[in-house]
């Protein structure tokens, strides 16, 4: 599973329903929202592309487009462990307004996702493997709920020794990268693409040229290549996610 996100979603409601209707970017509005989220700068390109390839951007780039009722920002900027922290400078575009997170990575299994109201955080979920339940402010979302009730477990390889149970009771991609971007965006990233979902492919969106952020030092790589091991995972037969054991 190769599955990364960097979203930022600001609208004026639901914004799964209004991102149905973004076809017609609005070239101004989005060169703005740029600017007052890369207070750094931010170099229009020229270049185009669409919210289903570049959900996660390459470094140095960001995605944008502005359409009625809602705006959508692809940046790395969004990826915190803590989303009730997300800086300040990210959330001011949406104020007023409903603002929708959904981050992430596939190297560390780590999903977050997060909404304001109006400016105020109402709900909260950041987790992963190795590092537990980092984040959960709010009441859970409807389509939490089967995962937190142990509907979609991580089922180990048969055969296999000495393999520990899951530390999680589900596997966060699969949130994540499904039910979670389904239900808050309206469009799926991996998996079954269902008849009412949006085409991401129709949503347009203008590339940035952003400044890179400072890279890991050698010291905080080996640090990191540590205390965490990477799991591939796989689907078996049944359906059931299990993890391929190099």
């Amino acid at each position: 599973m190769g599955a990364k996100t960097a979203l930022l979603v600001y609208a004026d409601g639901d914004a799964a329903e209004l991102l149905r209707n973004a076809r017609s970017l609005d070239p101004v509005a989005t060169d703005a929202l740029v600017a007052r989220t890369n207070p750094d700068g931010a170099e229009p390109t020229g270049e185009t592309g669409t919210l289903a390839d570049y959900v996660y951007p390459d470094e140095g780039s960001v995605y944008a487009g502005c359409f009625p009722g809602v705006s959508v920002l692809c940046d790395r900027q969004v990826m915190v462990d803590r989303p009730s922290q997300l800086p300040p400078h990210l959330l001011e575009p949406g104020r007023g307004r409903r603002v929708v997170l959904h981050a992430m990575h596939s190297v560390t299994d780590w999903f977050a996702y997060a909404i304001w109201e109006n400016g105020t955080l109402v709900r909260s979920l950041s987790l992963s493997p190795d590092e537990g339940i980092v984040e959960d402010i709010g009441d859970r979302l409807a389509f939490e709920e089967p995962f937190w009730a142990g509907e979609h477990p991580v089922t180990r390889t048969p055969g296999w020794p000495n393999q520990s149970p899951y530390p999680l009771p589900f596997h966060p991609l699969v949130l994540g990268g499904e039910a979670a971007l389904r239900a808050l965006l309206g469009f799926v990233r991996e998996g079954r693409r269902l008849t009412d979902d949006l085409d991401a492919h129709e949503v347009p969106l203008a590339r940035y040229r952003v400044p890179v952020t400072e890279e890991f030092t050698r010291e905080e790589l080996e640090e990191f290549l540590r205390t965490h091991k990477r799991t591939r995972y796989t689907f078996n037969a049944d359906g059931a996610l299990v993890p391929i054991e190099d």
